[in-house]
């Protein structure tokens, strides 16, 4: 859940609301909502017409829209002045937890290379040293580059030599990235700039002389549907122009590529997906034969591949191919219909895998949180690494031939800690901890088990002060998609909640990924519903345990969990105080006509499969929402949001505030410059997470 505050002091002088028609408000449940005019638009579904009042509300640069979001945001602007106490002590805290994030140091030739997050800075800064013992310089700071609007870094990739700085800039949090390229030595860009990227990342050839990247064609609008990925090489100091195409589908729109070359720098690795479900075409050509042709390695999309590194012709891959928890193999290029298992599949699902100095280090999901255990390259056991407890671990990346490799670790109540393993020791040392006074024998966290609707039984983690006794005010979060898995993550708006005496609660959803691709596959398509009846189960255990009651609880999600607190509250408005939905799928049955939403029909189905309709009409936040008291809800999204278009806040919110019967409030906000999270401003964030906080705060009887 990713997605920034709006500047709620600029918005005050906005106009206060629209006007109806004859110039008169519009009110409801006591406040005064900009009117939101309904239009004659139905759409047909084989023998079902489906009515959608605020289509309008799609045409995001239409004045009519910017209009009304402008005055959903002054409606939303007052609301908040009045809290504002309340907003100061929870930022006063919120500024106390603040502390400098480290990312896990990458080595290059004879450079490591980290980024820092710094606490009240607002943007990256990448460094470079060429020890750990020392910072180091700074070879890159987006805050400089953020002078006339907010620019994020996107990713970055380093050439092998550790010459050249590769990085993505991404404009006021836009998915789209336009890549430069910097040299490490003397600090200066290099003429490179490569636009119209989504989510890839350069492959570095050997000789450091250029890299393999994907792209679309520049669209027309920024919520225009993105297909016909394009594969191309780019040399060193020349115009995107003269790139090179690899490869292209003129048959498939929907295919997009992605590219790893080899560590020993001869092959490049080519993966081929389609939609979001994981399963991959792989491709592979050798770079040290001239002119040597694209060849399939497994042709067909019916299993996962995650490469792993190669030693000569053995190519070792992660794969569900006849392991739907996962498992390792070693593959020939000479024999590739032979699939050697090297790490074979357990009842623990397998996180992540890597090879690093000539062993392969697995990452296991054991009840919800993660364990490391390594192997020889032919799958001889060689241990587990020791954690400090029960968390989450990220790392173990490098080469085969590393002496050395980084990784971190976290919890609920303990912030991420980078180390440094030493493979011939096999020995952790802490290069980076946090500085912050947080303690987390404060804090108790506990793992329960909860029986879902048809007695599936869902992981669900409570924190909560030590020694502190219920009924609390209480937030539940969860996401329920993609595969994606919730393992313990620190995160301080749960500290703050906490430490003002409340609960926070995060469920294992079906959908994620925590026991494999069957507890992913049971969260999908016509099984979307169990995702919500695991959440709701979730709530009645934590009324029904008295940890907290139906008034005193507030749900929260984002993105596919924005889904999944819209469905939930339109569903049963009754079980919940109050609801927070951060740039939420809300209209399921056009959410694949916008920017990449076509990708979801994997995890989804698509709205013009005649069996798909029933489940994503009855599950649709948009098209479910009746007349009824709701609790008070917050929506927010981002204006530059080219993920989930804002059309699907806009219209839910518009739909929602129509049909409130109650007095609670539904308010909307809708971030500028802002997009779906990931590269949106660090500082904005935190402002966000703050009213959200404080919006829960307000609304849930038992704490003001």
């Amino acid at each position: 859940m990713r997605v920034h505050a709006v500047t709620l002091a600029l918005l005050a002088g906005l106009a206060a609301s629209a006007l109806s028609q004859d110039g008169s408000e519009v009110k409801e449940s006591g406040l005064a909502y900009p009117l939101a005019r309904r239009v004659e638009q139905v759409d047909v579904y084989g023998d079902t017409k489906v009515q959608d009042p605020y289509r309008w509300l799609e045409d995001l640069e239409s004045a009519d829209t910017k209009a009304w979001v402008a005055s959903e945001n002054a409606v939303t602007a007052r609301w908040f002045k009045k809290i504002r106490p309340l907003r100061s002590a929870i930022r006063k805290r919120t500024m106390q937890l603040g502390l400098t994030e480290y990312s896990m140091p990458e080595k290059a030739g004879d450079l490591y290379f980290y980024m820092t997050m710094p606490h009240n800075h607002d943007m990256t800064v990448a460094w470079v040293t060429t020890t750990l013992s020392a910072p180091g310089r700074v070879l890159l700071d987006m805050s400089k580059l953020s002078q006339n609007g907010p620019v994020a870094l996107g990713a970055h990739a380093i050439s092998d030599d550790g010459r050249y700085f590769a990085y993505g800039l991404a404009k006021a949090g836009s998915d789209w990235v336009e890549w430069r390229v910097k040299d490490v030595e003397t600090g200066k860009n290099l003429p490179d700039r490569l636009k119209w990227i989504r989510q890839s990342v350069p492959s570095w050839t050997h000789d450091g002389e250029g890299f393999y990247y994907a792209r679309y064609d520049e669209p027309k609008t920024k919520s225009d549907a993105a297909f016909f990925n394009k594969l191309y090489y780019h040399r060193l100091r020349t115009s995107q122009d003269e790139d090179t195409l690899v490869l292209e589908s003129r048959e498939h729109k929907e295919w997009d590529f992605a590219t790893e070359v080899t560590d020993d720098g001869r092959y490049l690795v080519i993966f081929v997906t389609h939609g979001t479900g994981g399963k991959r075409r792989i491709l592979y050509q050798d770079l040290e034969k001239k002119d040597a042709p694209v060849t399939e390695l497994f042709p067909s999309f019916d299993d996962a591949w995650s490469f792993l590194g190669n030693d000569g012709t053995a190519f070792y891959w992660k794969t569900d191919k006849g392991a739907p928890r996962k498992r390792i193999v070693k593959v020939s290029l000479d024999r590739p219909s032979r699939l050697v298992n090297v790490v074979p599949e357990t009842d623990e699902p397998i996180a992540d895998a890597s090879i690093v100095g000539g062993e392969i280090f697995v990452t296991y999901f054991h009840d919800a949180h993660t364990v490391v255990r390594r192997f020889g390259l032919l799958g001889k056991p060689l241990g587990e690494v020791e954690l400090p407890g029960l968390g989450t671990v990220e790392g173990f990346w490098g080469r085969i031939d590393d002496s050395e490799t980084f990784y971190s670790w976290k919890s609920f109540t303990t912030p991420s800690t980078i180390y440094r393993y030493d493979m011939a020791t096999g020995t952790s040392t802490v290069w980076q901890k946090p500085r912050t006074d947080l303690d987390p024998r404060r804090y108790v966290t506990e793992e329960v088990f909860v029986p879902s609707k048809d007695g599936t039984k869902i992981p669900l983690w409570i924190m909560k002060k030590r020694g502190s006794v219920g009924p609390s005010p209480t937030i539940l979060y969860g996401y329920g998609g993609f595969n994606i898995s919730l393992t313990p993550e620190y995160a301080w708006p749960a500290i703050v909640w906490i430490d003002r005496g409340g609960v926070y609660c995060v469920a294992n959803l079906r959908g994620g990924g925590e026991y494999g691709e069957a507890w992913h596959q049971a969260g999908t398509k016509e099984r979307k519903q169990n995702v919500f009846d695991d959440f709701m189960a979730c709530a009645s255990y934590l009324e029904r345990n008295e940890i907290t009651t139906p008034a005193e609880l507030g749900i929260m999600g984002g993105s596919n969990g924005g889904l999944l607190v819209g469905a939930c509250l339109v569903q049963h408005p009754e079980i919940f105080g109050a609801a927070v939905a951060d740039v939420g799928v809300m209209d399921m049955l056009r959410f694949h006509k916008f920017t990449g939403g076509w990708e979801w029909i994997d995890e989804f189905g698509s709205p013009d499969d005649p069996k798909m309709f029933p489940s994503l009409r009855s599950i649709s936040p948009y098209h479910n929402v009746k007349r009824a008291a709701y609790p008070p809800t917050l929506i927010t999204t981002g204006d530059n949001d080219d993920r989930v278009v804002p059309s699907h806040s806009f219209k839910f919110a518009a739909a929602l505030q129509a049909a409130q019967r109650g007095s609670a409030p539904v308010l909307l906000r809708v971030e500028e410059n802002s997009g779906h999270g990931e590269h949106n401003s660090s500082m904005k964030e935190i402002e966000k997470c703050i009213d959200q906080i404080a919006f829960l705060a307000e609304n849930l009887r038992g704490w003001r």
